[in-house]
């Protein structure tokens, strides 16, 4: 009888045999008669013909099998082989949404590796409780001690040898206890620790069970099964039907496969589905006409899929990885992406827009490969590196019959914005009509782009914002140092204006575009414009005569060395590199270290360039001649239009700078000594227009929280009674500060 239902992936640095160790748990759990070998060509998982060649893992898996013996009960686990090698680093990622639990598997002779700890550092973000099976002991050189203490160094995390959970014995208490305070307590109270207090410890992340063995001979896999079994449950779901999708795939038979996992209520063959699209694109419903269970490349048929099931569905057209059915909402965007941009060359002859069509239906699968056409009818895509490459150049000869090349790889580079800046975009030809006022500030590194509105509707209407918005989520803005990509910013929408009856959707896109690119160009005059670009951890392992030379190199590259370790004879050192830099580095290591030296690259996202000028400098790119991201603006005129320049056109705009009055009403409201006797070095008539602004936005802050009724109307001073007393008396100062005071304690 099954009692809990689990959805458990494995991850690992390449070829510290996670596919060995997936085989050995099918074996042992019956749902394989021969366990296969990766070297052999026969894995069960790595079944398709580009994996066999290359002997690793390409793209994600299911199996399933249960897990007797622990007591009455019985778990259903649905267990999804993820690849290890870091080109195929997003195919991985995608699937941790729908996990959980994780199998870490760590080499026991070459110990944590760069790209595990990328891993763990992914599965922490994500609190993915974790399980740790230390493989190769039979060739590990240290002792299990010394390894247990190393990774749990490495990584930062508590690693526990639970060989002794089941019979609790006193050096496995001492290490439970040592990490988890609540167990501490209970021992000191002289109580049992029992197995539920044990899960919860490594449901919260402070426990992270470890087991020792050898995966292709079987020792210590079975122990496995037994801490999986009896150290976990079932999450929580919800009744209402909601499922995550994380993959899409076509089927033998050329149809569109979505898989997903249902999060909570029941999903029925025909049911109509709600998704809820990440990019906003695809919302809407569909209806789902097969439902399938995989294990490897069989498949059974099903009727329903209930909480907990990881399955395939037909009939979802639009859906992605990333989106949300029901319930579900769609996720956060991924953390790993490529970094190296190619132009794909079709054959010759080819229909461009029919390679175009082929690989959007790749993209589909793979939405990091972010496929784009330039202007110069070029088509690129992004990718991680040259394995990924020719896996994609095998599958598209595969999938679609022709060959195809690919130009030489460059890296790609993104902007951000390095001073809050209010951009803004007038789009005004004869009958029509728009103007945006969007303001544009440096967001954390890694975040992306972050789009939030402060318009109240009263004063743009909530059909217009949406529309605003959309158009700044469905294009990638160009940066104006290089044209990149923009990204890390917070983008607020401050102020916008429409026309009853001149305005159209495309008025608003115009205006929104332009005040991005206002902004932007704002902060490249002021020197505020930041260039990024992509950079790695490294760890590098070489003779020891060799250290010298390789931190020259690494210093020479803009990186930084974090780490040193020395033996007699062997070293190892790590730390961050800019990517450009290091790309291709195997080649000139293995060179002076006659083959001995061997680098591990893990991508650790973008920062400031080390080399802005030259790079800069190298693309040439002018802002102002780009046609395509215009920063200037359109005015209406009595024979037509004009367009005024990007930095003459505030003060041609019809709403006046949020900024600039944001920054009057708080010095009027914070600053009394301006709102006393005398202006300064202001004239009696700047300092009079200075303060009607600072009284209308208290006015309309005032009304929009208690509304215009009569009993609360907001008297409005006019320019006349400001110049009335140009200079005010002790007696009058002190009322008109006690009047602002009170004013900001109730907007407050």
């Amino acid at each position: 009888m099954v009692s809990k239902k689990i959805t458990l992936g494995i991850l690992a640095h390449v070829d510290a045999g996670k596919t060995t160790l997936s085989e050995a748990l099918l074996y042992l759990t019956g749902e394989l008669r021969k366990p296969g070998r990766v070297d052999h060509g026969d894995a069960f998982l790595d079944d398709d013909p580009i994996e066999r060649n290359r002997g690793i893992t390409i793209f994600s898996r299911q199996a399933r099998f249960s897990i007797k013996g622990c007591g009455d009960a019985e778990t259903e686990v649905t267990l999804i082989d993820t690849p290890g090698h870091v080109d195929f680093a997003a195919e991985m990622e995608r699937s941790l949404s729908v996990l959980d639990y994780a199998l870490l598997v760590i080499s026991g002779s070459e110990g944590v590796q760069a790209h595990t700890k990328t891993l763990y550092r992914l599965l922490k973000e994500r609190n993915i409780p974790v399980f740790a099976f230390v493989n190769k002991m039979d060739i590990a050189v240290r002792k299990k001690e010394d390894i247990l203490k190393e990774l749990a160094a490495d990584l930062n995390a508590g690693l526990v040898d639970f060989s002794g959970a089941t019979d609790r014995t006193e050096e496995f208490t001492d290490a439970a206890t040592l990490y988890s305070p609540e167990l501490a307590e209970k021992v000191l109270e002289g109580e049992a620790i029992s197995d539920d207090e044990l899960t919860e410890s490594v449901i919260k992340g402070e426990i992270i069970p470890c087991i020792f063995g050898s995966a292709l001979k079987m020792e210590g896999v079975e122990n496995l099964l037994e801490v999986l079994g009896r150290y976990t449950k079932e999450p929580e779901h919800g009744g209402e039907f909601g499922a995550k999708v994380f993959k899409t795939a076509a089927s033998d038979e050329g149809e569109r496969l979505c898989f997903i996992k249902v999060t909570g209520g029941e999903l029925r063959v025909k049911d109509k589905v709600r998704i809820n699209s990440a990019s906003g694109d695809a919302d809407g419903e569909e209806k789902v006409n097969r439902i399938m269970l995989f294990s490897g490349s069989r498949s059974i048929p099903a009727d329903t899929a209930d909480a907990g099931t990881v399955c395939a569905v037909t009939g979802l057209t639009k859906a992605l990885p990333g989106d949300g059915l029901g319930a579900e909402l769609p996720l956060n965007g991924s953390s790993i992406k490529p970094y190296m941009v190619y132009s794909v060359i079709g054959p010759e002859g080819m229909d461009p827009y029919l390679l175009m069509k082929d690989l959007r239906l790749l993209e589909e699968e793979d939405p990091m490969l972010n496929v784009s056409r330039d202007p110069d009818g070029s088509i690129k895509i992004r990718l991680m590196g040259q394995v990924q490459l020719e896996v994609l150049q095998t599958v598209i000869k595969e999938r679609f019959g022709y060959d195809v090349s690919f130009g030489t790889g460059s890296v790609l580079y993104l902007e951000t914005i390095g001073g809050k800046y209010e951009g803004v975009g007038h789009f005004e030809p004869l009958r029509h009509y728009a103007e945006v006022h969007l303001i544009i500030e440096p967001g954390e590194r890694g975040s992306g782009l972050v789009i939030t509105s402060a318009v109240p509707e009263d004063e743009l209407a909530l059909n217009w914002q949406r529309l605003i918005m959309t158009h700044l989520y469905e294009k990638e803005h160009a940066g104006v140092l290089t044209g990149a990509p923009l990204t890390d910013a917070r983008i607020t929408l401050a102020a916008g204006r429409a026309h009853e009856k001149h305005t159209v959707g495309g008025d608003f896109r115009e205006a929104t575009y332009r005040a991005v690119r206002n902004a932007l160009m704002q902060a490249r005059a002021e020197g505020k414009a930041v260039l990024l670009e992509p950079w790695c951890e490294y760890e590098i392992e070489l003779p020891a005569r060799s250290v010298g030379r390789a931190m020259t190199d690494i210093k020479q590259m803009g990186g930084s060395q974090d780490m040193l370790e020395q033996a007699e004879e062997t070293a190892k050192i790590s730390g961050r590199v800019p990517a450009s830099e290091i790309s291709g580095y195997q080649l000139t290591l293995s060179g002076y270290t006659s083959g001995a030296g061997r680098l591990s690259l893990t991508p650790c996202g973008y920062d400031e360039c080390h080399n802005s000028s030259s790079v800069i400098e190298e693309k040439g790119y002018d802002p102002e001649r780009d046609v395509e991201n215009p920063a200037d603006s359109v005015f209406v005129n009595h024979s037509g239009s004009d367009i005024v320049r990007w930095d003459e056109v505030a003060s041609h705009m019809h709403i006046g700078s949020v900024l600039k009055r944001r920054a009057e009403s708080t010095a009027y409201v914070h600053a009394p000594q301006l709102n006393a006797a005398g202006a300064g070095s202001l004239d009696a008539k700047e300092e009079a227009k200075r303060r009607i602004a600072a009284e209308k936005e208290l006015k309309n802050i005032f009304e929009r929280t208690y509304g215009t009724s009569k009993k609360t109307r907001y008297k409005e001073a006019t320019e006349k009674d400001y110049r009335r007393k140009p200079e005010l008396s002790e007696e009058e100062a002190a009322r008109n500060e006690a009047r602002n005071q009170e004013i900001k304690a109730r907007l407050h």
